[in-house]
């Protein structure tokens, strides 16, 4: 990705909101209306997220996170939809959107580093069962691998990892 990307290990700087903010003000000043418009419902939703449970509590940065990647993948399931049905202006509009919403994550996982990765989720899981995993595994090898990634790879590449190894 880029330089711009944040994690939740950048204590002492601005908190992911904050930096999200930043790049708003910035897109705004430069009337870069895409920019802007996708970080306006960035924080819409991150503000949602907020007071869904009635009172408002400040979202830790490993939250905000979450709400991204919920964001990227519901623009990726639109674009397919748009695709599929010869819109491929919106398909492109939601494209657009997440791109800038990746610039906000960590560093995504190649395929390398995500089978290394779930391998190792595999070991401890079948070392803590202590036997020989199979596919009435795949929800705790899941849980696992998904708090190892921790936002650096999307939850239905880790599922098709996971169940590739399961299987083979």
């Amino acid at each position: 990705m880029s330089e711009n990307n944040m994690t939740s290990e950048n204590s002492g700087q601005a908190s992911l909101k904050e930096h999200i903010r930043q790049d708003l003000t910035t897109a705004m000043k430069s009337k870069d209306k895409a920019t802007t418009s996708a970080l306006r419902m960035l924080l819409a939703a991150i503000q949602a997220e907020e007071t869904s449970t009635g009172t408002r509590t400040e979202l830790t940065d490993d939250d905000v996170l979450k709400v991204i990647a919920r964001e990227i993948k519901k623009r990726r399931e639109s674009a397919e939809i748009y695709r599929d049905n010869g819109r491929d202006e919106l398909a492109d509009a939601e494209q657009s959107e997440v791109e800038v919403f990746e610039k906000y994550q960590p560093q995504q996982l190649d395929d390398s580093e995500l089978a290394e990765l779930v391998d190792g989720v595999i070991t401890e899981v079948s070392a803590a069962a202590g036997e020989k995993l199979s596919m009435k595994h795949m929800g705790q090898v899941m849980k696992a691998a998904n708090a190892k990634a921790s936002g650096r790879a999307d939850g239905k590449r880790i599922s098709e990892a996971v169940k590739d190894r399961l299987q083979g």
